[in-house]
């Protein structure tokens, strides 16, 4: 389950944010010690070890496809690993507040990246609207990673942080996220060949969970708004929206579903969809069981939807 909020909050959220981590270097690690990352999700955890390698300890508080991040309950011990860190990396936008609320009680000064912030599509997005255009400015999809230029931001600030932290080897952290650039610049030759081969053609989705991604691959989703922002927050869609939910599903050329997220509105959706003989394919929030690799991860889930899409046209 996702939380979607007032966009102008999270643009002033998001200037604040960079101004702090902006102001301050990220604390040294400790003598003859290693720098130390905590990670709000394995998402952020993969790419922190990405860029670290062998040279930082990462611990990702989340690193289970079954906990969901609005729900999560800090433990003490979470508590203690944010403490002791170097640097703590968060999604921020309200999605993983739990983080936020760590790092204040921390009683230490563990330099704080912040995804959406770094990102600038909360105040892109206001910035792409004009009053009286017909959209709600209010919302915010708060699920960048999913944006591939979020990620290679995300990495190269870690990179300048853990630099910072731990001078002897900055080169190396460097070098890393340079390499992991060129792996992001890879998933974003094939997202481009999907355009190229499928621009226009509609999806639908259960939650905007993948959005950044299927956009960039031109993808037309036809999913009520209303519908994926109940099932977001967690409530039954009305009656008239689930009806208008499943009439567009035989429409489409796939159904992308949250796979962390099921509900009887969803299971109906995903019905719909096998009797229209329309693919569903299941995105998550979080690394599935078995998996460490963000580049793996996301190149399983473009293999997949190539696949559904190849399989319909």
């Amino acid at each position: 389950m996702s939380l979607r909020l007032p966009t102008a909050l999270l643009a002033g959220a998001a200037l604040l944010t960079l101004a702090a981590c902006g102001s301050e270097a990220a604390p040294p690690a400790a003598e003859g010690g290693r720098p130390t990352v905590v990670a709000s999700t394995d998402v952020y955890g993969s790419i922190a070890t990405a860029v670290g390698g062998n040279l930082v300890d990462v611990r990702s508080i989340i690193d289970s496809p079954a906990a969901d991040p609005h729900e999560y309950e800090a433990t003490p011990t979470d508590a203690a690993a944010v403490a002791q860190a170097t640097i703590v990396l968060t999604n921020g936008g309200g999605y993983d507040d739990f983080a936020t609320r760590l790092v204040e009680s921390a009683g230490t000064n563990p330099t704080v990246i912040d995804a959406v912030a770094l990102s600038g599509l909360d105040t892109a997005q206001e910035e792409g609207h004009s009053e009286g255009d017909g959209h709600d400015h209010g919302e915010f999809n708060e699920h960048v990673w999913y944006d591939l230029g979020t990620v290679r931001k995300v990495a190269d600030r870690l990179a300048a942080d853990l630099g910072a932290a731990d001078a002897a080897n900055a080169a190396t952290y460097t070098a890393n996220a340079q390499a992991f650039g060129t792996e992001l610049d890879t998933l974003q030759q094939r997202i481009d060949a999907l355009k190229a081969a499928h621009q226009g053609d509609r999806i639908a989705v259960t939650e905007p969970v993948p959005l950044y991604l299927t956009d960039a691959a031109g993808l037309q989703n036809v999913t009520p708004e209303a519908f994926s922002e109940a099932v977001e927050e967690g409530n039954d869609p009305a009656a008239a929206v689930l009806a208008e939910a499943l009439q567009v599903v035989p429409t489409a050329r796939a159904v992308v579903a949250n796979a962390q997220t099921e509900s009887a509105s969803t299971q109906e959706v995903e019905k719909a969809a096998a009797a229209a003989n329309v693919p569903v394919l299941s995105f998550t929030e979080t690394l599935p069981d078995g998996v460490d690799s963000y580049v793996g991860w996301q190149s399983t889930q473009l293999d997949a939807l190539a696949g559904a899409l190849d399989r319909t046209a």
